[in-house]
């Protein structure tokens, strides 16, 4: 009778966990597109038969064991590859923010074209290979003026390119700060509730999902390294600095570079980061898109800007030697033929002398005489310093996106590794999912089968 009853326990534990594998499979198809999601599985444990001597326990067939029980729901996820992930997604963050604001740059630049400075510049010159063949022309000299302007017009386009994506990387900086602040509290909070789980024996599994999530995303923007703690909890370093310790969240902040308001204060952009009352300057490399922005304002945006500026200036400043040592149309000595702020020459280059202005002549008195006009109109170092600019910059260009197609194979690797332990495949949970519903029909058979028994035990035994 004994054995009867303990075959119903069997029965029942088998209902039992049967029913938290179909609950487990139905869970994870219903999260099959959630992001961040992992996999459960639930683990099984047998149950032996009784390891306590006892008379009830000695009936024949006692070791054929008690049944089945859940011994736990396992999250379907690898530290190290977690870890892995979060590193080559903030390379990846990096490098595609910096490939696009290059190639939106590149865009503007507009090399090779005919909008873009080098044509202006070939057509300048060769304007004044026609005032040379006619020094009295009006219209020659008027040709002269319009592309000057034109070629004044088209750095000040490309400085003002320049300048448009240094204000928009600003502007980026301090929304993305303003987001990793918020994800590095939500993410304290999280750790808070993992603890406090844990100590109250709940399913920690969708904290450790949402943790998991927060994790990568601040990966992304900063290149925070993170670290699981025994309690749950992922504490997140950024350039070697805590930004997220347990149930602690510090704030990143723009030091300098960057005002209030979106503006320039003069100075490079530094970052820190500020826990309480302590505020610890952020002196190694930061990756992620804020590395990104910061990397760009410091010094690709610059670098290109100081570069326009000197070819600017070379320019102006060669073309005025010239003009200022020839004589105009009335004889009087040449003026300065361009002017520009000497802090900002690209963009503020200008036309400085009109029509009769023009200094054709290296003779006085009002010789009709176009040396000066052919020594402006062949001389000058400001084609070559410009095309060396702009090759390094679209080598700089190409460069970008040849790294942002290597980072991006080597981050599907991983995210492919880490999909296939952790993703959900609506393949295997159906069938796991069907292999649970037969199980628990055939406990369920079992059952009946012990109920008749028991009713024949009962109910019919010496029954003549």
């Amino acid at each position: 009778m004994s054995g009867t009853l303990s075959s119903l326990n069997t029965a029942l534990s088998a209902l039992r966990y049967n029913r938290v594998a179909m609950d487990a499979a139905s869970h994870n198809i219903a999260n099959v597109s959630t992001e961040g999601y992992n996999r459960r599985r639930v683990d099984g444990e047998s149950l032996g038969a009784p390891t306590v001597p006892a008379r009830w326990s000695r009936y024949e067939g006692a070791g054929a064991g008690a049944g089945v029980r859940t011994a736990g729901i396992t999250r379907m996820n690898d530290a190290l590859l977690d870890a892995r992930s979060r590193t080559e997604h903030s390379s990846l963050s990096y490098l595609q923010l910096r490939a696009t604001a290059l190639a939106r740059m590149e865009s503007g630049v507009g090399e090779p074209g005919d909008a873009g400075v080098s044509a202006a510049l070939a057509d300048f010159r060769s304007a004044w290979q026609d005032v040379a063949n006619d020094p009295a022309g009006a219209a020659a000299r008027g040709q002269v003026l319009a592309r000057a302007e034109a070629l004044a017009a088209a750095f000040s386009s490309q400085s003002a390119n320049v300048a448009a994506e240094t204000a928009t990387q600003r502007l980026s900086l301090q929304g993305t700060v303003s987001e990793v602040n918020t994800l590095a509290v939500e993410l304290a909070e999280t750790n808070r509730a993992l603890a406090t789980a844990k100590l109250d024996g709940v399913d920690t599994s969708d904290l450790a999902d949402q943790r998991d999530l927060l994790g990568q995303r601040l990966a992304q923007l900063t290149g925070g390294v993170g670290l699981v703690q025994p309690d749950g909890a992922l504490n997140v370093d950024v350039a070697g600095v805590a930004l997220v310790s347990g149930i602690t969240a510090g704030r990143l902040e723009i030091t300098t570079g960057v005002t209030p308001t979106g503006g320039s204060d003069g100075q490079p952009v530094t970052l820190s980061v500020t826990t309480g009352v302590t505020t610890t300057p952020l002196t190694a490399g930061v990756r992620g898109e804020v590395g990104a922005s910061t990397d760009l304002l410091n010094t690709t945006l610059p670098a290109y800007a100081a570069g326009l500026d000197a070819v600017a200036k070379d320019l102006a400043d060669t073309v005025n030697a010239a003009h200022t040592a020839g004589f105009d149309k009335d004889g009087n000595p040449g003026l300065a033929f361009f002017t520009y702020d000497p802090t900002n020459p690209a963009a503020s280059l200008t036309v400085n002398v009109t029509n009769r202005q023009v200094a054709a002549s290296s003779l006085p008195g009002g010789a009709l005489d176009g040396s000066t006009a052919d020594a402006i109109g062949t001389a000058g170092t400001a084609e070559g310093a410009y095309q060396r600019l702009v090759n390094g910059f679209g080598t700089e260009v190409a460069s970008a996106q040849r790294l942002v197609r290597t980072q991006s194979l080597l981050t599907n690797q991983v995210d492919a590794a880490r999909e296939q332990l952790s993703g959900v495949n609506l393949d295997e949970e159906t069938v796991a999912m069907l292999t649970a519903q037969r199980a628990y029909e055939a406990a369920a058979r079992v059952m009946s089968v012990m109920d008749s028994v028991l009713d024949t035990l009962i109910n019919r035994t010496g029954v003549g």
